[in-house]
């Protein structure tokens, strides 16, 4: 049973039933009493207004001796002789007790009120079974009407829930009606307390989830458009290659093929990469990652391309951080260290320098990749973290824009804050300050 609606009403009415059975029994108890209390008052009553009294009239007499009447009534003189008695009943006793009393006789209870006045002994008696039954039908009635009010309260309490879940239902039907192509938020106007937080929180999911679609459409739209160029260049390529007429425009046009393989491989590895460290990729268990012994294993994964373009490549640690290291993923980390490196030999013009460094700048570690190249304008250093975006220093074959986007992807996922900066080697430094830990 998950419907809250049948919840809410099986344990209201439950509570319904359990207070009107409290009710009506503490009713029919205090109604029992009072209706006992009454009779009792009743046989107090008629004994005393027998007290003053001398003969009993004729008439009188024919009054009380009525078959329908439910009281006897029994005079004696003080001696003990029976003066009168409105009925015979073998029943009853042949003496009086005084002041009330419950008496049984041949197995039949009565309840009875004796009382002393002058020369004579006057005693009223009623059955028991008589006065519990009119008092249990008075008790009847006051709780009939909690019993008969009880289906129109159930009613009421199902219209009530029924429309206090209203609002549920109509997000529910909105949500229904949700177009996954706009996500539009959910109406939030004249919601209740309680339901108010939760169409917050959709509607906040919703527009992360706008954000991250619209995010994902861009990203394949600009890879569709920058996959286009390198593979159009395959094509003509290929088709120079079928067409050269000696072996030497054959190798050349072979080379020039592999370099353009090489490049659309590049591109299509950066875009898996980035893929990789999208923010809604599953994220990995982070460990401590030791930043020096990783730069110096990327410095030598990167040591052939410095040496074919003539770039000396370095790397700065003081003793004490060789093992400073911070919690992370080290292959991402890995990733964010190849890249910047990457980065800086392509933009670093021939016989120029290339430093990695770790330091400290109090409790926080700092990563830092140092060139001589060209660097950024101030103007474009926000601009260059954007996909496929290169800054206007970059050569027309210097690489896809898709590095510093990584970088930035991979530093927001580790909580590290990313900045372009001078070099005091003359081009641009590539910052990452760590959390202190």
């Amino acid at each position: 049973m998950n419907s809250i609606r049948v919840r809410l009403l099986l344990s209201l009415l439950v509570a319904l039933v359990l207070a009107a059975a409290v009710v009506g029994g503490v009713t029919y108890r205090n109604v029992l009493h009072e209706a006992e209390t009454l009779f009792d008052y009743q046989l107090r009553q008629m004994a005393l207004s027998l007290r003053d009294q001398g003969e009993i009239a004729g008439d009188e007499a024919a009054a009380l001796r009525d078959e329908d009447l439910d009281f006897v009534v029994q005079i004696w003189r003080i001696d003990g002789r029976s003066v009168y008695a409105s009925r015979a009943h073998k029943s009853l006793p042949s003496s009086a007790v005084m002041g009330f009393a419950d008496i049984a006789v041949d197995g039949r209870q009565w309840r009875s009120f004796g009382i002393a006045a002058h020369d004579r002994v006057i005693q009223v008696a009623q059955p028991i079974a008589i006065r519990e039954g009119l008092a249990a039908n008075a008790a009847l009635r006051s709780v009939l009407p909690l019993v008969a009010v009880a289906p129109l309260l159930a009613a009421a309490l199902w219209w009530l829930i029924e429309r206090s879940l209203r609002p549920l239902s109509r997000m529910a039907r909105a949500l229904r009606e949700t177009d996954v192509a706009t996500l539009r938020p959910l109406p939030d106007a004249g919601l209740p307390d309680e339901v108010a937080p939760l169409v917050r929180s959709l509607n906040a999911m919703l527009e992360r989830l706008g954000q991250a679609f619209d995010s994902q459409r861009a990203f394949v739209a600009d890879a569709a458009h920058e996959l286009r160029s390198p593979l159009t260049a395959l094509k003509l390529q290929a088709q120079l290659l079928r067409r050269a007429g000696d072996e030497h425009s054959r190798g050349a046009a072979l080379d020039t093929l592999v370099a353009g393989v090489d490049r659309a491989t590049r591109l299509v590895e950066q875009l898996l990469t980035l893929a990789r460290q999208e923010p809604g990729a599953a994220p990995r268990a982070h460990e401590p990652v030791a930043l020096a012994p990783l730069l110096r294993q990327v410095l030598a994964d990167s040591a052939p391309l410095a040496q074919a373009r003539g770039t000396a490549l370095s790397l700065q640690v003081e003793a004490a951080d060789e093992t400073a290291s911070v919690p992370g993923d080290a292959a991402a980390l890995a990733v964010l260290a190849r890249n910047l490196v990457d980065n800086a030999l392509r933009y670093t013009p021939a016989g120029g320098q290339v430093q990695a460094g770790v330091a400290r700048d109090g409790g926080r570690l700092l990563l830092r990749i140092d060139d001589s190249g060209p660097g950024i304008p101030n103007a474009e250093r926000e601009r260059v973290f954007g996909r496929f975006v290169r800054g206007s220093t970059a050569a027309q074959d210097s690489g896809s824009g898709l590095g510093l986007a990584i970088v930035r992807s991979i530093a927001e996922r580790h909580a590290a804050q990313l900045a372009l900066l001078d070099s005091p080697l003359g081009g641009l430094r590539v910052e990452l300050r760590f959390p202190a830990a």
